[in-house]
């Protein structure tokens, strides 16, 4: 057997059965979403074995995201875990089958406690189906496994069904890159996001007067490494000369006699040094550049630095 061949088999199979299931999400996944992101408690996804897997994966990417979330094991939850539910919480009952004892037996207790109940199931019309409130449809109509007993499909399925979840609740939200990196300060990630402009930018800018020759900014562009300069009539600047800037001078201009400001750009983008570093990510991805003048203040001209998107990938 030729095991890549087999695995590209496999992948087409389930990859089909999630075609299948895209087109049965309908106004049901609405009201989901609409019950989850209206909770004034948190989201309790339920599960066990196989399935419990992906809930915890559901909880836990949607704690990162936003939705205030914890996994709660099925099996341990009528053995006291059922005590960090109330009564303003919504529980996520996640079981292919729909037909789980483990899953089953928590019903009545969380109806006592008065939460909201969904279910996630590939069964609508399973027990777990008709004792919730809400039910997201997670059918597949047959596993990857060839005996058609080992979860492989049907859990792929929950997870994709979390994760679109898990999406639209961040953009209804307006989750934002800072939010993240609230929810992640100890990875490096983390802290490139919590940082500021003033903690990678470079104070040594790169600078000419509007009357420097051509061959003299080339140089200062060359020793600073940052591929622009900028360009000032005294101690008042004026304008920006980049690479591209540079490139097209040469093609256009055969006089090397040529200044800095006849090469110039009059505008460039400015940041504060006080932003964040994912407001100039977001700047440059904008305006689809790489390097930003920093000023001191928002409301203020003057230049005190540069940062391009390597100081920003270097940061940790």
């Amino acid at each position: 057997m030729i095991y890549s061949e087999r695995a590209k088999e496999i992948f087409a199979e389930e990859i089909q059965e999630f075609e299948r299931l895209k087109e049965t999400i309908d106004e049901h996944f609405d009201h989901v979403v609409e019950l989850i992101y209206n909770c004034k408690g948190k989201l309790v996804v339920m599960g066990i074995g196989k399935t419990g897997i992906i809930g915890h994966k559901m909880a836990s990417s949607m704690a990162s995201t936003g939705t205030s979330a914890i996994f709660v094991n099925a099996a341990e939850a009528v053995h006291g875990d059922l005590g960090m539910i109330n009564s303003d919480d919504v529980v996520m009952l996640v079981s292919n089958s729909g037909s789980t004892n483990e899953i089953l037996n928590v019903i009545d207790p969380l109806r006592k406690i008065g939460c909201t109940l969904i279910a996630m199931t590939g069964d609508k019309l399973s027990p777990l189906a008709k004792g919730c409130d809400e039910v997201l449809w997670a059918h597949v109509d047959k596993e990857a496994c060839p005996l058609g007993l080992a979860p492989t499909t049907s859990t792929t399925a929950a997870l994709l069904m979390s994760d679109a979840l898990m999406v639209c609740l961040m953009e209804k939200r307006h989750f934002k890159a800072e939010n993240f990196a609230v929810y992640h300060p100890g990875g490096a990630l983390g802290r490139k996001l919590l940082g500021r402009v003033k903690n990678c930018m470079t104070t040594n800018v790169p600078r000419v007067q509007i009357d420097t020759p051509l061959r003299e900014l080339v140089c200062e562009m060359s020793d600073k490494h940052l591929g622009i300069t900028m360009v000032y009539d005294g101690e008042v600047c004026k304008g920006i000369i980049t690479d591209g800037d540079l490139r097209r001078a040469i093609q256009k201009y055969n006089d090397l006699h040529v200044t800095a400001q006849d090469i110039m750009t009059p505008s460039y983008k400015k940041i504060s040094q006080n932003a964040m570093l994912t407001d100039a990510l977001a700047t440059m991805d904008k305006y689809n550049i790489t390097t930003l003048a920093v000023t001191e203040k928002s409301t203020t001209e003057a230049i005190i630095g540069i940062i391009s998107i390597h100081h920003i990938i270097d940061f940790a």
